[in-house]
């Protein structure tokens, strides 16, 4: 039998994370995923080291294009949990999808890392007043990233259910 859990009154929460579903909700969680994608995507195409945009680099489409993955689990999620539906093999094949591109987030700290640690060797040159909050800001986001979903994942394991498809087509009635 499913039951839907809201908020903290799951009963397989765990200690800990019952602390953290009184403090982010899922809703809260999703929505705050949201802003830091739709911030990120942005922010994707502009260059630290120059204060502009760069629309034209091929480069700068790649996270924008990743992140519709992410974007498409985020709506799958709130309509899993608003309608009290059972996890499918689409919401798998997406979540594990979103497994393989969080690799690319942590790149992106990494590269984000790089770009605010480089700092010092451009003493010399005229970088923008805007380098050193504009890269913090995007390094902190990207950091975010990574925490907001894995607690997506954890939400769904919770609020939705596992993915045991042995059982779900054992009791699936189509009849009904």
């Amino acid at each position: 039998m499913h039951v839907i859990c809201y908020h903290n009154e799951c009963p397989n929460l765990k200690r800990p994370m019952k602390y953290v579903s009184k403090i982010l909700p899922w809703k809260t969680n999703i929505l705050i995923t949201l802003v830091i994608l739709l911030a990120l995507n942005i922010l994707n195409f502009y260059g630290v080291y120059t204060n502009r945009f760069y629309f034209l680099k091929p480069d700068n489409y790649i996270f924008p294009l990743l992140s519709t993955v992410h974007f498409l689990y985020l709506y799958v999620m709130w309509f899993k949990i608003k309608e009290d539906e059972l996890p499918d093999p689409k919401m798998r094949n997406i979540e594990y999808a979103l497994y393989a591109i969080m690799v690319v987030y942590i790149f992106k700290i990494y590269d984000s890392v790089l770009t605010l640690t480089s700092f010092p060797e451009l003493v010399g040159h005229v970088i923008p007043p805007t380098f050193k909050p504009m890269a913090l800001l995007m390094l902190v986001l990207y950091s975010l990233l990574p925490i907001f979903t894995i607690s997506l994942f954890w939400y769904r394991r919770n609020y939705v259910g596992h993915y045991n498809f042995e059982d779900y087509n054992n009791n699936l009635n189509i009849w009904q």
